[in-house]
């Protein structure tokens, strides 16, 4: 019988949010999906930026290869959390990171639904 349970973002500290530091790849870690092929993780990502000028969030979802694997956003300055990832999944151990065009400006947040067969 299929299940899931919320989980946080593994990059996440008690669900807190985490600063994106990096402004170059390999971004800062924000989740290692779960191992196997067997479970799967439904993602959920906003993002805020704490001071302005706005600033440019790349994704690194499952890998580095431009374009193939990269979500950019422009994330408004003190607008509050914008959605970046909205139930995407992932799977067999691969790697969320992120980077910005600005260091230590992006907040990253969210949780996980974690889905097991």
């Amino acid at each position: 019988m299929a299940g899931y349970t919320k989980e946080f973002l593994s990059g996440s500290t008690n669900g807190r949010l985490i600063k994106v530091a990096a402004v170059a790849t390999p971004g800062t870690l924000i989740h290692t999906a779960v191992t196997g092929e067997t479970d799967i993780d439904e993602i959920w990502i906003s993002a805020t930026c704490t001071a302005a000028p706005p600033a440019l969030l790349t994704i690194e979802y499952g890998g580095v290869a431009d374009p193939d694997d990269l979500i950019k956003e422009t994330i408004a300055a003190e607008e509050g959390l914008t959605w970046i990832i909205k139930g995407l999944i992932l799977q067999n151990g691969l790697i969320i990171r992120a980077f910005a065009n600005i260091a230590n400006v992006i907040n990253v947040g969210g949780f996980v639904n974690r889905i097991s067969a």
